[in-house]
């Protein structure tokens, strides 16, 4: 298989994931083409967030999908953040294929989670925005209109607080006098990885999370507070769609769920032991390149 790697437009913690993974494709036998046009079978980037230095790769994503070829996404994963990836085709979340079709128990335990109950006894309901110059929030309102949208609906229904946190490197242009009973809380942020600090915190208090389809959907599921998400999220299969059932919301088994997400993320040593490419090569050669 020919494929094009592209590094150059990715993110610093993306190097030594890269790395791994042209490491496993070499082993493989695959004939790789590391930032150069060589006309591939498939190309592999770092995201599909079209902003910064990674802007670079929207050109790469649209020149494969316009030709109908498939494009490998790898990034940052949920489970262990910066130490666990994902490693997905044409898209990431729910919209990418993991080549997870086949699954068991055994990866779960290596993330060092454990499912706590459902216990939805807090007050607030959390709307946790996400990056609006990502693919997958492509065809979608501005993140501030899409927020207000949720206030709106989710008003049609309670009067709890809520609480608006907006995603760390996506500014929102949101008033809180706007809406009664609503306070926006940036996340308390660690610098050197972008992540925040302060969520699991938040989530002690929390009666739902209302999210797109980013990773902050995902967090609050294992630890037992119910999401309202879109059909794009991984948490599509244990979350509600309708915030008309915001006060009583579904609250379904979730170990499947778990076992399957376990096969979406890789650690970098499974990486560049071709863990993920075996599954990934598989599922190219019986649906994507035919």
């Amino acid at each position: 298989m020919k494929i094009e790697v592209w590094t150059e437009f990715g993110p610093l913690n993306s190097k030594i994931i890269f790395k791994a993974f042209i490491k496993s494709l070499e082993n493989a036998g695959e004939t790789v083409a590391i930032n150069k046009s060589v006309n591939a079978d498939v190309a592999v980037i770092w995201s599909v967030l079209w902003r910064g230095r990674m802007q670079g790769y929207q050109r790469i994503w649209n020149e494969f999908r316009s030709k109908g070829k498939p494009v490998v996404v790898l990034e940052v994963g949920g489970l262990r953040r910066n130490k666990s990836f994902k490693v997905g085709i044409n898209g990431i979340n729910r919209n990418a294929d993991f080549a997870n079709q086949e699954f068991d128990n055994k990866r779960w335990p290596l993330f060092e989670h454990e499912l706590r109950p459902w216990n939805p006894t807090g007050d607030i309901i959390v709307i946790c925005g996400q990056h609006d110059s990502s693919e997958q929030w492509k065809g979608l309102p501005k993140m501030s209109l899409w927020i207000e949208q949720q206030i709106r609906e989710i008003r049609k229904y309670t009067t709890r607080p809520i609480l608006v946190r907006p995603h760390p490197r996506n500014v929102i242009q949101f008033k809180e006098s706007d809406f009664d009973n609503v306070k926006v809380r940036l996340p308390k942020r660690d610098f050197r990885t972008y992540d925040d600090t302060d969520f699991k915190a938040t989530l002690e208090r929390t009666w739902a999370v209302v999210n797109h389809s980013s990773n902050p959907a995902m967090e609050a599921v294992i630890r037992g507070i119910p999401v309202f998400v879109s059909e794009s999220s991984l948490c599509h299969d244990v979350g509600n769609i309708k915030l008309a059932d915001i006060n009583t919301p579904a609250m379904p088994n979730r170990h499947t769920w778990a076992h399957k997400l376990a096969y979406t993320e890789w650690f970098e040593d499974e990486i560049e032991q071709g863990l993920p490419w075996t599954r990934i090569k598989k599922r190219l050669e019986e649906k994507y390149l035919r």
